[in-house]
């Protein structure tokens, strides 16, 4: 029952204890749900160098929150607490 059109998702990078090289992978999964400048750039300097409406502004804050979910899936619970 599969189609043309199906494709597998990506999955989260989960952060085992090798920074180095789980950066690299979070860096690549996040540029590819084009999430990236939201993290380097952030939603302030986004919206203060673009001028942006208040509806550009919301969507910018969706992503926002959509990058901070893969990060918070990437780390478990007691890594999280740590850092």
């Amino acid at each position: 029952m599969t189609s043309e059109n199906s494709f597998v998702q990506p999955a989260i990078p989960r952060f085992d204890g090798h920074y180095d090289h789980w950066s690299m992978l979070m860096e690549n999964f996040v540029r590819s749900k084009e999430y990236w400048n939201l993290i380097e750039v952030g939603i302030t300097a986004a919206a203060e160098d673009n001028d942006l409406g208040e509806k550009a502004i919301e969507d910018l804050r969706l992503k926002d929150l959509k990058a901070k979910n893969y990060m918070f899936q990437a780390i478990d619970r007691s890594i999280l607490e740590t850092i």
